[in-house]
């Protein structure tokens, strides 16, 4: 028939048509397995199914760190039961945890449930009290009623089971959970980065209502302050005076050495700022809720008007040939090593209000490192002592020869 349309020779005649009908198809597909496989990796809290017939009529799918919450709220006995789940815990040995601080946001204080798995399979299910950064999740009391603690591993999950006694007319409480990696049967620090940090809010157990502390991002701002001012007044300045100290012994009278401690003090300075500006803006709490400085605040502030000191003065220096010099030189070592001395001081006073104690990494890498630019100075003072003593004898040699 003439009219009859061959779809093989059509197609061929025709390529764009037939090519654009495959891309539609496979964007189509594309769309689609996108859409059904979140749904499929994903189980919604309320369509778990726990064992025994437990049961609850509430439940949250927590933002962050794979974790979901379960409750059932008791108004006449003021008890909540609850199940906290977290999964992926065939991945690495791993503790969970979640808390309830009665007096404010964050972990200090935090009243928590801890579970994990020991090295000889059985389970660990007990209450801690978290008193400071440095804890362990050594078991302990907790400040409210908690019964019939436990905890199971099934199916890729560690649950913990608990039934709490809430404090008179109250349902609203301030909730943070947490996952960190075992050291043998002993939970060790979580990490301080990403999720970790943000795994906090309120819940309210009447309403159901989940509210995500926003404000937990401070905790951010505190980890760049300290890392910044740590780094800057509490490792590039004794450096750089140590650099200033020795650098002509071992880098001739070129202006090399000058140039290198000019470069350490001033970046030091710099990122010290940085932080300083940082601490002030979490002090006014424009980073979040305001936090209390005191001695800590007082002495970064007499630091920065120390090193604007330092470098004020030290741009106006007299020449070497002026008889003023020698004052300028006492002025500038005691007003820098003052300045060494505070700032060592201030960084372990910023770890003590922290609650970093002198088991966790931070406090110990900061040792570490004070300890390794002790060592340093030492041996180059050893060296420079030996190379005087060196060039006493020969000066007395010459003088007894001529």
């Amino acid at each position: 028939m003439e009219n009859t349309i061959d779809a093989k020779n059509y197609c061929s005649d025709h390529p764009s048509i037939f090519s654009m009908a495959s891309l539609k198809s496979f964007f189509f597909f594309f769309l689609l397995l996108s859409f059904l496989c979140p749904l499929g990796a994903a189980e919604n809290c309320s369509n778990h199914r726990f064992d025994e017939g437990k049961t609850f009529a509430s439940c949250n799918d927590l933002p962050s760190l794979d974790c979901s919450l379960h409750w059932n709220y008791i108004s006449s006995s003021q008890t909540v039961e609850i199940a906290f789940r977290q999964s992926g815990v065939d991945k690495s040995p791993r503790w969970i945890s979640w808390a309830i601080n009665p007096e404010a946001k964050g972990m200090v204080g935090s009243q928590a449930l801890v579970a994990f798995r020991k090295d000889d399979g059985t389970m660990a299910a007990y209450t801690s009290p978290i008193t400071s950064y440095a804890t362990q999740l050594e078991q302990g009391d907790i400040s409210f009623l908690v019964d019939r603690v436990s905890s199971m591993i099934k199916d890729n999950e560690m649950i913990i089971f608990a039934t709490l006694a809430l404090p008179a007319n109250t349902t609203t409480v301030n909730h943070l959970w947490q996952v960190g990696p075992l050291v043998g049967d002993v939970p060790g620090m979580h990490r301080l980065s990403g999720p970790n940090v943000g795994s906090m809010g309120t819940l309210d157990f009447l309403s159901g209502k989940v509210v995500i502390d926003r404000t937990s991002s401070r905790s951010c701002w505190k980890i760049v302050h300290g890392v910044l001012c740590t780094f800057g007044w509490g490792f590039l300045i004794p450096v750089g005076a140590l650099i200033a100290r020795h650098g002509k012994h071992f880098l001739g009278p070129s202006p090399a050495w000058f140039h290198a401690h000019i470069f350490c003090q001033c970046t030091a300075y710099l990122l010290g700022l940085a932080g300083g500006i940082i601490g002030v803006l979490l002090w006014l709490g424009v980073l979040g809720v305001g936090v209390e400085g005191g001695s800590h605040q007082h002495i970064g502030i007499s630091l920065l008007c120390l090193g604007a000191i330092q470098g004020i003065v030290g741009y106006y220096r007299p020449n070497k040939e002026d008889r003023k010099r020698i004052y300028f030189n006492i002025f500038h070592y005691s007003v820098g090593y003052g300045t060494i001395g505070l700032s060592i001081a201030n960084v372990f006073l910023g770890f003590h209000m922290v609650h970093f104690g002198i088991r966790t990494w931070p406090q110990l890498t900061y040792i570490a490192a004070l300890s390794f630019l002790g060592f340093i100075a030492l041996i180059l003072e050893a060296v420079a002592c030996f190379k005087r003593i060196n060039a006493s004898k020969t000066t007395m040699q010459n003088q007894i020869g001529a």
